[in-house]
């Protein structure tokens, strides 16, 4: 008995050219600029708003989902905190931009925990350094925001 048909065009295998480990190997997205949550999420927000104002506005499925996980999990609401800790994180030269965006959407506590999130980041940063930069973005969050 033959096979019967595929329902669908085949799936292109990925090129396997990409890890997030030790040594940060992001392929194509090596230098592509990233966000961080809370960045994503103001932008969003700006688009919307703009659309709004056109009324060209076609809220998808897709959106509403995006923009709830994005409410949720935004560690920064305010526009003044989320460009601050885009100034921080811009600051720190020696860290790649997938780097940078991890930390500031991770908001880690320690520089060990954020080692062991962001395994790349161990070859690059002391702890003392760091954790410095942790505790200043730690303080630009407002818990009741």
């Amino acid at each position: 008995m033959a096979a019967p048909a595929p329902t669908s065009r085949t799936r292109e295998k990925p090129t396997g050219d990409e890890e997030a480990t030790a040594d940060l190997k992001l392929g194509e997205f090596q230098n592509v600029p990233t966000l961080t949550l809370s960045e994503a999420r103001l932008l969003i927000n700006a688009v919307m708003d703009h659309r709004k104002q056109q009324r060209k506005v076609e809220e998808t499925e897709t959106l509403i989902k995006t923009q709830d996980y994005l409410d949720v999990f935004a560690r920064f609401k305010q526009k003044e905190n989320i460009e601050a800790v885009e100034r921080m994180l811009t600051s720190k030269t020696e860290l790649e931009l997938f780097e940078r965006s991890q930390l500031g959407s991770l908001c880690c506590e320690s520089a060990e925990e954020a080692k062991t999130l962001i395994p790349s980041l161990a070859s690059k940063i002391s702890d003392g350094d760091l954790q410095e930069l942790l505790d200043d973005i730690t303080k630009l969050r407002n818990f009741v925001e």
